[in-house]
C-alpha cells in the first residue's frame, strides 16, 4: 500500500456518472474515494461538517452542471473560503467549452476537463490531477 493516499471528494448530480467513478477507481490503492454528493450544496454542507482539518480532502472533483450550485459557483464559494482555499479543484463536464475552462481556472480551478468515458481516462485522469498536485507542492 502507497505510503501517501489521496482523498478524493467527488460531486456529481449523474447516477450513472458517479457510479462509473466510484467502479473504475475502487482498486486503486492510491486514492480513498470520499462519500460522493450530489451537488455543490452537499460538498459544501459536508466541508462544514467536518471536525478536523485532517479529515478534508486532497482532491476535489466538481460536476460542472449540476442543481443549486453548479461546479462554477461551487469552485467560487471554496475559493472564498480560508479553509477550503487551498484544496485542489477540478471541474469536468461532458462539454468543455474555451471560456468555462478560462472562467473556472480564473476562479482557480487546478484543472477542467472534459468527463472521462472509460476505466483508461478515468485512471488518467486522477493520474494528471494527482502530478499536478504534486508538482504544485514541491519545493
Amino acid at each position: 500500500m502507497p505510503a501517501t493516499l489521496t482523498k478524493i471528494l467527488l460531486a456529481d448530480d449523474d447516477l450513472d456518472d458517479r457510479w462509473f467513478f466510484e467502479d473504475f477507481l475502487k482498486g486503486r490503492e492510491d486514492i480513498i474515494l470520499l462519500p460522493a454528493a450530489t451537488s455543490g450544496i452537499e460538498v459544501i454542507q459536508y466541508l462544514d461538517n467536518l471536525t478536523s482539518a485532517n479529515d478534508l480532502p486532497d482532491i476535489i472533483i466538481l460536476d460542472h452542471n449540476m442543481p443549486g450550485l453548479n461546479g462554477k459557483e461551487t469552485l467560487a464559494l471554496l475559493r472564498s473560503r480560508n479553509r477550503y482555499n487551498e484544496i485542489p479543484v477540478l471541474i469536468y463536464s461532458t462539454y468543455i467549452g474555451q471560456k468555462l475552462i478560462d472562467e473556472c481556472m480564473k476562479l482557480g480551478a487546478a484543472s477542467v476537463m472534459l468527463k472521462p468515458s472509460s476505466p483508461d481516462e478515468y485512471n488518467g485522469m486522477i493520474d494528471r490531477i494527482l502530478s499536478d498536485t504534486a508538482k504544485k507542492t514541491d519545493y
